[in-house]
């Protein structure tokens, strides 16, 4: 029987791979970007989340199956921490009462490999405080400083993503109405937002400085379409709060071997 998916992002990258790889198995999948989509609404604001979640619910007759956030920006502007944290976690908010009618609801968020790349901590606190209007103050603060500066907004916003992650998907509200929560974290992925960058060798050797990956290298986007569908699908019953580095070893290469210690006795 099919299930009713809510994919955000639809119109391009991840979100459009994910969501024709959904409709080509015969799943209803209810698109939301900007444009060019069933739901077409600015997540970066207060009235586009609440309006979204409204529309998808109807436009699902009340029962959603999943979701899946792919909706993102990368840019030194307060945008980025509106729609890659609040416009993923107030959307949700607004989507859960349609994913509790589920008889499988699952939820799987777009992080980043940038979640454990420099970010600014007030930001990622802000963030996990619910303050959108700070959150937003800082990024702005932060971008009038340097461009540059202002791209820690990404990675602040994918940490603070990853955060919520961990802590929301063993609540009542995931958990307790069993709800499967995951995030999953690319490595450099060949979509219209990485091209202009990896156009030229010193853009691309900046991005693998970064992001280094011995396993194929830049991946698909169906690479990560495919474990979101799985991290959403029946068969995922027990995967819970869990930021899933599907980067061709870039995690591995920077953070070692030892991810562990942290907790042994000193």
């Amino acid at each position: 029987m099919a299930r009713t998916y809510v994919v955000t992002g639809s119109a391009s990258g991840i979100g459009a791979t994910t969501a024709q790889i959904l409709r080509d198995r015969g799943e209803k999948v209810i698109g939301i970007d900007l444009r060019n989509a069933d739901v077409e609404a600015d997540l970066s604001t207060v009235q586009g989340r609440v309006d979204a979640a409204a529309r998808a619910t109807k436009l699902a007759n009340g029962t959603i199956d999943a979701v899946i956030a792919c909706a993102g920006i990368s840019a030194p502007v307060p945008a980025t921490i509106s729609v890659n944290y609040f416009g993923v976690v107030e959307l949700l908010d607004g989507l859960l009462p349609a994913l509790k009618t589920s008889d499988a609801p699952r939820v799987a968020v777009v992080s980043s490999m940038a979640s454990l790349q420099p970010n600014s901590p007030e930001m990622v606190e802000a963030a996990l405080a619910g303050d959108e209007s700070t959150a937003r103050e800082i990024a702005q603060n932060l971008a009038d400083q340097d461009p540059q500066i202002g791209y820690l907004a990404y990675p602040s916003s994918k940490r603070a993503l990853s955060r919520w992650v961990r802590r929301a998907s063993i609540s009542d509200d995931y958990a307790g109405n069993g709800i499967p929560l995951n995030a999953v974290a690319p490595g450099t992925v060949l979509t219209p937002m990485t091209a202009e960058l990896l156009s030229t060798p010193e853009g691309a050797k900046m991005v693998d400085a970064n992001v280094p990956m011995p396993l194929n290298y830049h991946q698909p986007p169906e690479s990560i379409a495919n474990l979101l569908i799985w991290l959403t699908s029946v068969e995922n019953t027990h995967l819970a709060g869990q930021v899933i580095y599907d980067d061709g070893g870039a995690d591995a290469t920077l953070r070692g071997d030892d991810i562990w210690s942290w907790n042994d006795p000193k």
